[in-house]
């Protein structure tokens, strides 16, 4: 199997992280008095289910090449680690495209405690 297309380099990724760290980060630590998560992990099988799932439901939709956007959120809680994610279907692949609201989201209940930076 080939390396995706969209694939960066390590040095890349921790560029970017760097930057969310020094911004991001800096802003929510200086607005909630503590840190927050960073990253959230999913499973393999979890990310493939949650795939198989969103092509299978969208195509009985009538939508033949579905996406899959990222949101960040928080959960409603008083915990540190309230900074989480969760997965949504799209109608297609576009970033422009629509969110597919018939299709239930994939979340991860919270965030990496403690915070793994890359």
């Amino acid at each position: 199997m080939s390396k995706p297309k969209n694939c960066i380099p390590v040095a890349d990724a921790k560029v970017l992280q760097a930057n969310w760290n020094n911004n991001q980060a800096k802003d929510i630590k200086s607005s909630t008095g503590s840190i927050d998560s960073c990253s959230v992990t999913f499973s393999i099988d979890e990310i493939q289910e949650f795939i198989d799932y969103v092509k299978v439901e969208s195509k009985k939709q009538g939508f033949n090449n579905p996406g899959i956007r990222v949101y960040f959120a928080a959960n409603n809680t008083v915990e540190p680690n309230k900074a989480t994610v969760f997965l949504n279907a799209t109608e297609s692949d576009d970033s422009t495209s629509a969110n597919n609201y018939g299709i239930d989201a994939l979340d991860r209940h919270q965030g990496d405690w403690p915070p793994h930076a890359y």
